[in-house]
């Protein structure tokens, strides 16, 4: 299948990211990139929701008025920051997110206990506890940030 000339929009709040962009040069080598590493407020992890929800948010505005035509959110904060809340403000666009590793450590754990660590605003985010309920029922989830 040939690219669209529309290039693929990802962010990150730093270069965390970059396995992202890696993973998807390799999967869809033909794929122009926007690729935004946000400097100026790195990190995301320790910030509050409302304010990685702005980030994110200016970024995806900024993204799409260069031509994007999907957005990945290639930090895990963002992801579980603002999502939801990105689909809901630009529901005509389609946007990929990280999700944390809760499902395959919950599905190979041998001993019911998964650690996960973790920054703050990925705990807080819906889609952390979205992750645990859907995928780890009768497991105990040891947190830490």
């Amino acid at each position: 299948m040939a690219a669209s000339v529309d290039p693929i929009g990802i962010f990150d709040s730093g270069v965390g990211g970059l396995s992202v962009l890696k993973q998807l040069r390799q999967q869809m080598p033909a794929e122009s990139v926007l690729y935004f590493a946000d400097q100026g407020h790195v990190p995301y992890g320790p910030r509050g929701l409302e304010e990685v929800r702005m980030f994110s948010e200016q970024i995806t505005r900024f993204l799409l008025g260069l031509g994007a035509k999907l957005i990945v959110v290639a930090c895990n904060a963002a992801s579980a920051a603002s999502l939801y809340y990105l689909r809901q403000t630009f529901p005509d666009t389609a946007f990929v997110g990280m999700e944390p590793a809760v499902k395959p450590a919950a599905e190979s754990t041998n001993t019911g206990v998964v650690g996960v660590l973790a920054t703050p605003a990925t705990f807080q985010g819906a889609l952390y506890a979205s992750v645990v309920e859907r995928f780890a029922n009768g497991v105990t989830i040891l947190q830490d940030t």
